[in-house]
């Protein structure tokens, strides 16, 4: 990331590569690697995905497992000769909406704190709303629950990626459509 980029919106479907492009990223920029780790290990498949991860990381990173409480890791751990890396919103959405928390609240104290971080930090987080349309009340709250969580961190966030079938697309900045033939 550049001087002047403080924070990355890294956006895409299930396994489209996003992680791994946030990791390269962060294991090029030279500074000391934070992940701040959403998932909870809620059964014996969840944990053995979040040690692959582990893995893939390796010992230089720092890792803080977080499922709540991000945005205080986030305001602990950014900026100085750190870059932080945030995986993933979605789990963490989750984690909010299961626990009964106010996600809307959550989100705007989020996307505050983004905007102000000295950042650096890269936001990962799941592009789920160009599916099928869920089949019950809490399926769909939490699809319209992450797409306006997706767009307040898009618009806090210097740069947003889109990540498809592992390859980044920059939506943000976007280039202005040229009119003139």
């Amino acid at each position: 990331m550049s001087e002047s980029l403080r924070s990355l919106l890294v956006l895409g479907g299930a396994r489209s590569g996003k992680s791994r492009y946030a990791g390269t990223l962060a294991e090029n920029s030279g500074r000391r690697m934070v992940l701040i780790a959403t998932a909870v290990a809620g059964d014996a498949e969840m944990t053995e995905r979040i040690l692959l991860h582990r893995q893939d990381r390796g010992p230089a990173w720092l890792t803080i497992e977080e499922p709540m409480e991000i945005a205080g890791a986030m305001e602990r751990e950014a900026g100085g000769d750190a870059i932080v890396v945030v995986d993933c919103l979605t789990l963490w959405l989750s984690n909010l909406m299961l626990d009964g928390a106010d996600a809307d609240a959550a989100v705007s104290r989020l996307s505050r704190l983004v905007a102000a971080l000295r950042g650096p930090v890269i936001l990962v987080s799941n592009e789920v709303g160009q599916g099928i349309v869920p089949r019950t009340p809490l399926g769909r709250g939490f699809r319209d629950a992450q797409g306006r969580l997706n767009q307040a961190m898009a618009a806090a966030c210097d740069c947003v990626v889109l990540i498809s079938a592992g390859i980044p697309m920059r939506i943000k900045p976007a280039p202005a459509p040229d009119f003139h033939f």
